[in-house]
């Protein structure tokens, strides 16, 4: 079996480095996306040069497809239920993400829509125990598994740029979710300062501090000072993190952060239950669980690890809805 895109696979056979004689089956995965576009011709040139082997076509919507078929898989046999010519099987908004984001998606998006009882997808039967407030996708689904979730809340969809096209064969209206960028996030922390900055003036309990810096508010303006002292704010926070040494991880484990802790009546029988209960996993897969005052530290193994951050994250522990990432210190 050679699996290839389309230039790779032609660079081959204008080479001699792959024999189209001896090819006795070609799939053609989602032309879809290849015949309109300039890479069109250099498929036409591919199967041609294999004309004698047999053709399978995956395709989300064989009805675009008149001209390629003719010409590359004349009188195919068409197995499966094409799409109906009813169109769109609901609406749904989406998110461009490489599927090494997702998880980090769908946690942001849990933050900007703060849903209660949201529902996360991730190809098993949409079999939740009460309806979701948000359905979130975090693969894609088909006409009928779309169908069957757009009927509990629009989803939130995230998909790559390639899949985009099929997304809108089955989905309408479809609208972009914004996500938050790195701008976005810079400019909360500096509200979130501005107000802690604004609520120490009002209580006026800096005296002190005042007293310390009157000094060089005779040389300096004020506004300078207080700029030069975030600086330096920065410049320390900045040397702690750089020569922190982050505490050892006994070997075989990672450590998970959970957003759960003391302060929402949680122990640590209640994040293994969640572990065992919502996510069916094995007691050998769980290690040491760490509840502090506002979050808690799981140890997993390695190979659960990422499956742990997609499907902890969602569910209801204590009645507080949990996010769940990897330790960063870990």
């Amino acid at each position: 079996m050679l699996v290839g895109a389309v230039a790779d696979l032609a660079a081959l056979v204008a080479r001699s480095a792959l024999n189209c004689d001896a090819v006795a089956t070609l799939a053609v995965a989602w032309p879809e996306l290849l015949v309109a576009g300039e890479q069109a011709a250099t498929l036409d040139t591919l199967l041609g040069a294999a004309r004698d082997a047999r053709r399978i076509v995956l395709s989300w919507n064989p009805s675009t497809l008149t001209d390629f078929l003719e010409r590359h898989a004349r009188r195919a046999e068409v197995i499966g239920t094409p799409a109906p010519a009813a169109g769109p099987a609901g609406a749904a908004r989406y998110a461009v993400v490489a599927p090494s984001r997702r998880a980090a998606a769908l946690r942001e998006a849990l933050d900007l829509l703060d849903p209660k009882h949201p529902l996360v997808w991730d190809g098993d039967p949409a079999e939740p125990a009460a309806t979701p407030d948000a359905v979130f996708c975090m693969r894609l689904p088909t006409r009928e598994q779309f169908a069957t979730l757009s009927r509990l809340s629009p989803p939130v969809v995230f998909v790559t740029g390639a899949q985009l096209p099929y997304l809108r064969s089955i989905a309408a209206p479809l609208t972009p979710l914004h996500l938050p960028s790195g701008a976005d996030l810079a400019h909360d922390r500096a509200e979130a300062l501005r107000a802690r900055i604004a609520e120490r003036l009002e209580a006026r309990d800096h005296d002190a501090e005042l007293a310390l810096l009157d000094p060089l508010f005779e040389r300096y303006d004020p506004a300078e000072v207080a700029g030069a002292i975030l600086g330096l704010l920065r410049e320390t926070a900045s040397g702690k993190r750089e020569t922190a040494s982050p505490p050892p991880t006994p070997a075989g484990w990672v450590k998970v952060f959970v957003n759960v802790g003391k302060k929402d009546r949680a122990s640590a029988k209640d994040l293994v239950g969640a572990l065992i209960r919502e996510l069916s996993l094995a007691k050998a897969d769980i290690g040491r669980i760490d509840v502090r005052d506002t979050f808690s530290v799981v140890e997993v193994t390695p190979a659960v690890s990422e499956r742990v951050v997609r499907e902890l994250t969602g569910v209801t522990i204590r009645g507080r809805r949990a996010l769940a990432r990897l330790d960063r210190y870990a």
